[in-house]
């Protein structure tokens, strides 16, 4: 991180003490070939940022450390390095290395950080955020799909709750669960919701996986859906708002009882 004076290079932060598990490869962790040995790596990484092995600040090992604990080229590491700069986990200078950024840089809405979240041990702290992403959106965004809905775009939904119905497994469900919530968000016409909908769905199938194990009572869950398809289909906005607000509703109260 450069000075503010000088313009050269100085060390960023506080460097805190790492633990050695974290310079070390995962016992069960597959060995990296192929193409997308950097991809790969930038995802084991990612991970051990997101779970705080690394915290803000702490300037990472070398290339040559990376190289020699996943025996990897030194090549694929600074391709990884770079995907993570990219997502805002980290920071580069020549002389000084590779930092932990601030949390509040991480692009917290990119697919790969949202997974590397959902399999942290903070998984409830993740999973009442995306609640709280959902709550400021969704009751909003399905009143607007309501009143501009297409039939192309209905019939997406429609589809997306029946093959819910239809699902003989929980991936099945799942992915027919966040399809729903996804084809609602394109349905609104607003551009600036249809590419937040593709960012926020591997959260959604990360909490919807969740919410699934936990619901005793499938049928009621698939119900409050046919409720919020329905008021979309009729045009009723202020329906449509009232009937995600009950399955959100319902989803808290799963995630407060599996957090007893």
């Amino acid at each position: 991180m450069p000075d503010k004076k000088s313009g050269k290079p100085t060390a960023p932060f506080e460097v805190p003490a790492v633990d050695r598990s974290a310079t070390t490869r995962r016992p069960n962790a597959p060995r990296m070939t192929g193409a997308s040995v950097h991809v790969s790596l930038a995802g084991e990484i990612g991970l051990r940022i997101v779970r705080g092995d690394y915290p803000p600040g702490t300037i990472l090992p070398n290339e040559a450390k990376w190289s020699e604990v996943f025996d990897v080229s030194r090549s694929a590491v600074r391709e990884a390095i770079k995907m993570l700069m990219a997502k805002g986990l980290l920071s580069s200078r020549p002389k000084i290395g590779s930092w932990v950024e601030p949390k509040e840089r991480w692009n917290l809405l990119d697919r790969d950080v949202l997974g590397w979240y959902a399999a942290s041990p903070d998984r409830e702290s993740f999973l009442r955020a995306v609640q709280e992403l959902r709550h400021m959106i969704e009751p909003e965004a399905t009143a607007l799909a309501a009143e501009r809905r297409t039939e192309e775009q209905m019939n997406a939904i429609s589809q997306a709750l029946h093959d819910m119905d239809q699902a003989t497994s929980l991936q099945q469900r799942t992915e027919s669960d966040a399809r729903f919530h996804i084809a609602i968000l394109r349905a609104t016409g607003n551009d600036l919701l249809v590419p937040l909908g593709a960012l926020i769905e591997s959260a959604l199938n990360h909490l919807f996986a969740h919410v699934t194990r936990e619901e005793d009572n499938l049928r009621y869950a698939l119900k409050l859906h046919e409720n919020i398809e329905k008021s979309i289909r009729l045009q009723r906005p202020n329906m449509a708002r009232n009937a995600v607000r009950k399955v959100l509703a319902n989803t808290d109260q799963i995630i407060a009882r599996w957090s007893r």
